[in-house]
């Protein structure tokens, strides 16, 4: 009996060893990039990684200490000639450790999972880059806020060929967004993404982020967002089979410093304008050309014969 309490004592220092030099282990694993999942590039990424790698060597060390201590006791009380069987009725205070600690683990998991979960679904800070993002077989297409900073309301049941964003045409705020066929975002600071799909259930998957949601037509998903840690370049994927042209449903991610992204914007938004004037001179014209001519057909010149 006093055998086996002192056993379990030392079972029980080896993992809180083993354990504290995991975490030693993860550092060096993630700073040598040898993880098994592509490095953390949001704040939500990297304490998703935390509770990963927490249970993912919380498990390993007890799984090695109970292999440890299964075989041990294999050997020692192996059928051998002249031994014979030991009767214990067993230790009660044993007992109550090994089944409290797992349970306070168990308990603190849930507490921590479950506020990590609250965390990252919780509203979006209000000085968020705010992008609106349309799926469709099989692309994306990305809306960003014009120069008065709002985005134009949406109706998801108004997609069409001349508005792929479903915009309302009595919403103001849409007419100065523009769009773009890559993911712009700024460095540090928290992006909100209004996720929608024009036909099929899509997803918006990204590794590095450890961000996946699906798109379901007619619904608006609004509680997407992160804050990216590190520049560099992403890719967003479909992860959810949607066609034939699945495999190729992708757009690239740019993750950039804020004076980039403000001069990238900065650029977008006047040329949107420049479109917008172009837009305006050509319904001008339109307009002239039909009152000057109420038939329709435009003017013939008359030859002067000499």
């Amino acid at each position: 009996m006093i055998m086996t309490y002192r056993l379990a004592k030392l079972v029980f220092f080896a993992a809180a060893i083993l354990f504290a030099a995991g975490f030693d282990v993860v550092a060096e694993v993630r700073e040598s990039n040898l993880y098994w999942a592509p490095e953390a590039a949001t704040v939500g990424a990297k304490k998703i990684d935390t509770l990963l790698n927490f249970i993912f060597y919380l498990t390993a060390t007890v799984f090695v200490l109970t292999q440890s201590v299964y075989i041990y006791y294999l050997v020692k009380y192996r059928r051998r000639p002249g031994s014979k069987a030991y009767y214990s009725h067993g230790n009660n205070k044993l007992e109550i450790i090994w089944t409290a600690i797992p349970t306070a683990i168990f308990l603190g998991l849930v507490i921590y999972s479950n506020r990590l979960w609250a965390e990252l679904h919780s509203p979006a800070p209000e000085d968020s880059v705010r992008v609106d993002v349309v799926s469709y077989q099989f692309g994306w297409d990305m809306r960003y806020a014009g120069a008065d900073g709002r985005l134009g309301e949406v109706d998801v049941h108004s997609y069409s060929v001349d508005n792929k964003f479903g915009l309302v045409p009595d919403d103001a705020a849409g007419d100065d967004d523009f769009s773009s066929t890559e993911l712009v975002i700024p460095v540090n600071r928290p992006v909100h993404i209004y996720l929608h799909s024009r036909d099929v259930i899509h997803s918006f998957y990204v590794p590095q982020f450890r961000l996946y949601q699906a798109a379901v037509p007619g619904r608006t998903i609004a509680w997407v967002w992160f804050e990216p840690t590190r520049t560099g370049n992403f890719e967003l994927a479909c992860s959810q089979i949607c066609g034939s042209g699945h495999y190729n449903m992708k757009a690239p991610i740019r993750v950039v410093s804020p004076e980039e992204f403000e001069k990238w914007q900065a650029g977008k938004i006047a040329a949107k304008a420049e479109e917008a004037k172009a837009s305006a001179l050509a319904r001008t014209l339109r307009t002239s050309t039909a009152a000057s001519d109420p038939s329709g057909s435009a003017p013939r010149n008359k030859e002067n014969k000499l």
